[in-house]
This record gives C-alpha cells, sequence and structure tokens, in this order.
C-alpha cells in the first residue's frame, strides 16, 4: 500500500503573526503599519503572502476598515497563543532578572495613537515588567515626576522658546487640518477646535492667528484629540494636529487658505534622577520605537 508524499507544512513567521494581529486589533491596515513599524504597502504583501500560505482568506475589506472572517478569527487565538510562548521563551533567556513596576505618564494624544504601539513591543520583549501609565497634560506630568510620582514621562515641547530639560524622541509639525472638502476654513470668524490653558498646540495656533489678525472663535473644546478629529471631520471647525494625525478624511490647510504656518513640536522624554533596570529598559524602548516611527514617516 503506497500513501501520497504530502509536502512537509509550512511554519508561520512570527512577524507576519504580529502584523496580522495588529490589524485584527486596530481594523485598519495603515494604524497597524504604524503599530508594527513598516509601510502599508508592505503590511498588504505580509498579509497576502499568509492567506496564500494558509489558502484562506483572512479578512473583509472595505473602504475605510476591514474585519475578520472566520478563518481570521480562528486564526487570531493561534496567532496570541504562538506570540506569547515565543515572547515567554526568549525572555527566559534575555534578562530573565528584570521584573517590577515602572510608573510612565503622557499626554491624552500620546497615550491614545502612540503608547498602544509601545507598550505591546515592549511588554512583547520584558513580560516581567509591568508599567503603570498616568495620562495628564504636559504641565501636570512634570509636577509628578518632581514630586517623584512618576519614573519616566513623556511629555509634548514648543520648540520655541527652546526647552533644555528632557531628551528629544520625536519632532514633528502641527498643521492645520479641516474637513475633506470642508469649508470651515472660509468662515469668519475661524472656527477652530482646541483645548484649553497650557496646551502647546493651542499656544501655537492662537499666537500664530493674532499675529496674522485673523479673526477666530472657539468652537470645539476638548482635551481628546478623538473629539477633536470628530469635530474637523464633521466641518465644525478646522483644528491644530501633527501632521501625522491626519487622516484620509482631512486636508491639510494652509496658505492659500489663508492660515499661518504653524512650528514643529517636541515629544521629549523626562526620566527620574535614578535609573533602575526596569526603568532604563522602559526609556530605551521609548526610543527605539519612536526612532521607528522616524524611518517609517520618512519613507
Amino acid at each position: 500500500m503506497t500513501f501520497p508524499i504530502r509536502r512537509p507544512i509550512p511554519l508561520l513567521d512570527n512577524d507576519v503573526l504580529r502584523t496580522f494581529v495588529a490589524i485584527a486589533e486596530t481594523g485598519n491596515f495603515s494604524t497597524a503599519a504604524e503599530a508594527v513599524f513598516r509601510t502599508p504597502s508592505a503590511v498588504s504583501m505580509q498579509i497576502k503572502k499568509l492567506e496564500e500560505q494558509l489558502g484562506a482568506t483572512l479578512f473583509l475589506r472595505d473602504a475605510r476598515s476591514v474585519s475578520l472572517t472566520q478563518h481570521g478569527e480562528l486564526l487570531l487565538s493561534y496567532a496570541r497563543n504562538i506570540l506569547a510562548l515565543s515572547n515567554e521563551a526568549v525572555s527566559r533567556f534575555v534578562m530573565p532578572e528584570l521584573s517590577g513596576v515602572v510608573r510612565l505618564g503622557a499626554p491624552e494624544d500620546i497615550g491614545e495613537r502612540l503608547l498602544p504601539s509601545i507598550l505591546r513591543s515592549f511588554a512583547e520583549s520584558f513580560p516581567g515588567i509591568m508599567v503603570d501609565v498616568t495620562i495628564d497634560m504636559s504641565l501636570g506630568l512634570r509636577k509628578r515626576l518632581e514630586e517623584q510620582r512618576l519614573d519616566l514621562a513623556l511629555i509634548n515641547c514648543a520648540t520655541r522658546p527652546l526647552p533644555t530639560d528632557g531628551e528629544i524622541v520625536f519632532r514633528e509639525r502641527l498643521v492645520w487640518a479641516g474637513a475633506k472638502c470642508g469649508t470651515a476654513h472660509r468662515r469668519d470668524p475661524l472656527p477652530i477646535s482646541i483645548w484649553e490653558e497650557g496646551c502647546i498646540w493651542r499656544s501655537e495656533a492662537l499666537s500664530q492667528l493674532e499675529r496674522m489678525k485673523r479673526s477666530y472663535r472657539v468652537a470645539f473644546l476638548s482635551g481628546h484629540t478623538m473629539a477633536q478629529r470628530a469635530a474637523v471631520i464633521s466641518d465644525l471647525a478646522i483644528a491644530p494636529l501633527p501632521r501625522s494625525y491626519v487622516s484620509d478624511d482631512m486636508a491639510i490647510l494652509g496658505a492659500q487658505e489663508g492660515l499661518p504656518e504653524l512650528a514643529s513640536f517636541d515629544i521629549r522624554l523626562l526620566t527620574a534622577s535614578q535609573l533602575t533596570a526596569p526603568m532604563q529598559a522602559v526609556a530605551d524602548s521609548i526610543r527605539f520605537s519612536f526612532s521607528e516611527k522616524a524611518k517609517v514617516l520618512a519613507a
């Protein structure tokens, strides 16, 4: 009796599984690409090859988002288990002594958009370290660090006047964002969406509008970038936002729309005077994540 010769079962690539899980969790290829520090085209190629490898469609795609198919939901459970076991195994050999709690602070915009991918990557490398996150305005985070209630803090800083404390981990330009094909920027006074005193985006936007004597009114006041984005997309107002926050349903506005150019801002890392090994590990992970983000944006 003879049996048909079967080819060996292909091995799943952990890097591809990380990308797959990121897409499943974010529901968006572009957002997932930022999380895994790849370009959207590279992410699409990874998923195409994975689907060919498994002979199954993993995602249902539409114009705005993606969702898992039944096969995708099945793979997601396996992928999470595979990655967790891989991380646990590697951590037994790579710095197994590192454990403890690190207190990290960040503003809401960083906490919403950037911290999830940073913390996910860190947890994969150092599962023995727990990171406690506090969300506050940059001024409040400085105070918490001075009072030794935080070990590390990421803060937004204006580039003018030039601050002297902290380490620059990322620099980005502020832009005016409006709804795609919107009309809010044509209204007089100009409706803007900002946050209260202490926000450097607010300070920069208002000072530049006042410098050019452009009349404005605060049409939407919120400390949450998600709410500010909603105000922009619905064409209720325009807002000063980091360039990378501008999505496909927004447009960047400038001199042609009668708006002043905005300055860049820094994301700076502040640290306690004495860093333990776990604190240093978190700080190094933050530096690496932002350096990879800068490479993706420059590509």
